[in-house]
C-alpha cells in the first residue's frame, strides 16, 4: 500500500516587500470602507511565500443602501461569484506570464484591531478547506497611521473548521469537542522579505560625502551663505505623560465588546430559563400520566401512551453560542492590544512616581 505523504505544516510566513506596498495602498485608499484581496504565491517546505496580489473590485452601494449594508458587502467581497471568477481569471493570466500563480489565500483591512467577525469566519473557512495552507493577511490601517506597521496573519484551527463543517455550536457540541474561543484562530509569524534587485539598489544608494576638512570662511557673507547645518535637538516626546488616544479608543471598543458579550450571555440564560419552565411542565405532565395509567392498569382498563408529551410540548431552540465565541475572541484582541501600548505608559508612570506621590 503506497504511503500518503502529509502536508507540512506551516512553520512561517514569508511576504515580499512589494505585496506588503500594495496591501498598505488598497487598504489605505478604501478606508473606512473595508479592503479585500487575493493573495498568491507558493510553499517551500513550510514556508508559505506570499509573492504577489492583486484587489477585489469594489462594489458600489446604491443610493439608497444603508453604510452597514455596504460595509457587509465589502467585507464579504471574496466570497461573490462575481469576484470568484475575476479571481480565477486573474489567476490564469498571471500564469501565462510565468508568475506564481497559487492562491495561497486573501487580504483584509481592519480598523482598531476589530476583524473577528462573521465575514471573516466564512471567507476563511472557503479558502482554508479547499486549501488547509491558505492564509488571512489582516492589516490594521489605523494603527499603521501611528508610525509603526501592523500586518498579522491568520489561520483557522483545525478544531474549528471540524466544528464549523457541521454546523453545530451548542453547548453540548462544544462540550464534547472542547472546543472555546481561543481555538477558533491561530496567529502566524511573519517574515518580510526584499528581492535581491531592490537589496541591491538600496546597498547601492550613495550617502552623503564625509568631509574631513573644512575651509575657513573669508567674510560674514560666506558665512551666512553657507550656514552650518543646525545639530537636531533632542526630542522629549517619549517623556509625554498622556496616554495615546489610540489606546483610549481601544478601551472604549473593549467596553463595547464586553457589553455585547453580557448581552449574548443574557440570551442564552434566558434560553435556560425557557428550557427549565418547559422540562418541569414535562415532568409534571409525566408524572401525572404515570398516575393515571397506574390507575388504569387497577381497573384493567388499556393505558395510555406515555411519550405523547413529544407532541404536546415542544422545547426551545438553543441560540448558535458561535456569535459569542466570536465576541470573546474580539476582546482577546483588544486586551492583547491594550496590553502592549500599556507597557510604555506604565513605564513613564513609574518613572514619575515620586513627583506625583504626595509625601
Amino acid at each position: 500500500m503506497a504511503d500518503v505523504k502529509k502536508s507540512v505544516p506551516i512553520a512561517g510566513i514569508q511576504v515580499e516587500s512589494l505585496v506588503v506596498m500594495k496591501i498598505v495602498k488598497h487598504c489605505s485608499s478604501t478606508f473606512p470602507s473595508a479592503a479585500t484581496g487575493c493573495l498568491v504565491g507558493m510553499d517551500q517546505n513550510g514556508v508559505l511565500e506570499v509573492t504577489n496580489c492583486f484587489p477585489f473590485p469594489s462594489v458600489e452601494a446604491g443610493t439608497d443602501s444603508h453604510q452597514n449594508d455596504a460595509a457587509n458587502t465589502a467585507a464579504s467581497a471574496p466570497r461573490a461569484k462575481s469576484n470568484l471568477t475575476y479571481q480565477n481569471e486573474m489567476i490564469r493570466q498571471l500564469k501565462e506570464v510565468n508568475v506564481d500563480a497559487n492562491n495561497v489565500g486573501w487580504y483584509t483591512s481592519a480598523t482598531m484591531g476589530n476583524f473577528v467577525n462573521m465575514n471573516f469566519i466564512e471567507n476563511q473557512y472557503m479558502y482554508q478547506k479547499d486549501n488547509d495552507k491558505a492564509i488571512t493577511l489582516v492589516h490594521d490601517v489605523s494603527r499603521s497611521s501611528q508610525g509603526a506597521l501592523s500586518l498579522r496573519a491568520f489561520q483557522l484551527t483545525p478544531l474549528f473548521m471540524s466544528t464549523y463543517k457541521e454546523g453545530k455550536f451548542s453547548t453540548e457540541s462544544l462540550r464534547s469537542n472542547k472546543l472555546t474561543h481561543k481555538e477558533i484562530i491561530k496567529e502566524l509569524p511573519i517574515n518580510l522579505h526584499s528581492s535581491h534587485l531592490i537589496t541591491s539598489f538600496l546597498h547601492g544608494l550613495s550617502g552623503p560625502p564625509d568631509v574631513s576638512e573644512v575651509d575657513m570662511p573669508v567674510s560674514v557673507e560666506e558665512i551666512e551663505r553657507n550656514a552650518p547645518p543646525v545639530p537636531l535637538n533632542p526630542s522629549i516626546d517619549g517623556l509625554e505623560l498622556s496616554i495615546d488616544p489610540f489606546l483610549e479608543k481601544t478601551c472604549d471598543l473593549l467596553l463595547d465588546s464586553i457589553e455585547s458579550h453580557y448581552t449574548e450571555l443574557n440570551n442564552h440564560q434566558y434560553y435556560q430559563r425557557q428550557l427549565a419552565r418547559e422540562q418541569t411542565k414535562i415532568s409534571t405532565w409525566q408524572t401525572k400520566r404515570k398516575s393515571e395509567n397506574a390507575q388504569r392498569a387497577a381497573a384493567k382498563q388499556p393505558l395510555l401512551p406515555e411519550d405523547e408529551w413529544q407532541r404536546l410540548f415542544k422545547l426551545p431552540q438553543e441560540p448558535s453560542r458561535l456569535e459569542g465565541m466570536l465576541n470573546a475572541t474580539q476582546v482577546d484582541q483588544y486586551s492583547k492590544q491594550v496590553d502592549n501600548f500599556t507597557a510604555s505608559i506604565s513605564a513613564k508612570m513609574f518613572a514619575v512616581r515620586g513627583t506625583l506621590l504626595y509625601e
